[in-house]
């Protein structure tokens, strides 16, 4: 069931019920890393209503594959302004994220400090977006399993500094022969940048295949 190597002590199953029509698909557990990347490893992922903790899988699935990413010319000219790093900020990437006045902010501490117990152990990471003077301007987090990336959120303060980040996410995804990168939904921005989405059963036959493919994320 589970990946060598990925912790799978978790006293929550979520394989045994029927997928809903919905993509909320429960509610409770706890944010131990074994119960979120074993969740993630049946498509699954946290995300809380208010003070409740939910579990996710959409029915239609944001992605992004190889060969999928789309830079415009406007993005092209703004790449040229920036710089990256990867995993020297993840704390302060996942706070500009959590930014409480930002429309739909979701990120709660008890989601911050799971995510940043994550990192410590080196599953979850953080492209860092920089400025001309070394500025972070924009960023995103997410986990990453075998060649399987998946995206929680982005942050910019700089017009296209995110997209940029996304642009150098699969700069180092593209280290390996195939690999997916998850964004959970599509969005016209998403969308914008190659995103597409597939039905929740492509999607779960997909990150089957993916995650046991040696990693793609080496920065």
């Amino acid at each position: 069931m589970f990946d060598a190597g990925i912790p799978c002590s978790s006293s929550y199953d979520f394989t045994s019920f029927e997928w809903p029509e919905r993509d909320l698909v429960c509610g409770g557990a706890d944010l131990e890393p074994g119960t979120i990347l074993g969740a993630y490893r049946q498509g699954l992922f946290p995300m809380p209503i208010e003070d409740e903790l939910m579990w996710w899988s959409p029915i239609e699935r944001g992605i992004l594959r190889p060969g999928d990413l789309k830079i415009s010319k406007s993005l092209q000219r703004s790449l040229r302004d920036f710089s990256f790093t990867v995993d020297t900020e993840f704390e302060n990437v996942i706070d500009r994220c959590a930014d409480p006045r930002r429309p739909g902010s979701w990120i709660s501490g008890e989601i911050r400090a799971a995510y940043v117990t994550l990192h410590e152990a080196g599953w979850a990471h953080s492209i860092e977006t920089r400025d001309a003077d070394g500025h972070l301007v924009g960023g995103l987090y997410g986990l990453a399993l075998g060649s399987f990336f998946a995206g929680e959120s982005m942050f910019h303060a700089k017009r296209d500094a995110s997209k940029a980040a996304l642009v150098h996410l699969v700069d180092i995804m593209s280290g390996a022969e195939n690999w997916l990168i998850d964004t959970q939904w599509s969005t016209p921005h998403l969308a914008s940048l190659g995103v597409t989405s597939v039905s929740r059963m492509t999607y779960l036959t997909l990150i089957s295949e993916i995650i046991r493919v040696s990693s793609g994320f080496s920065p």
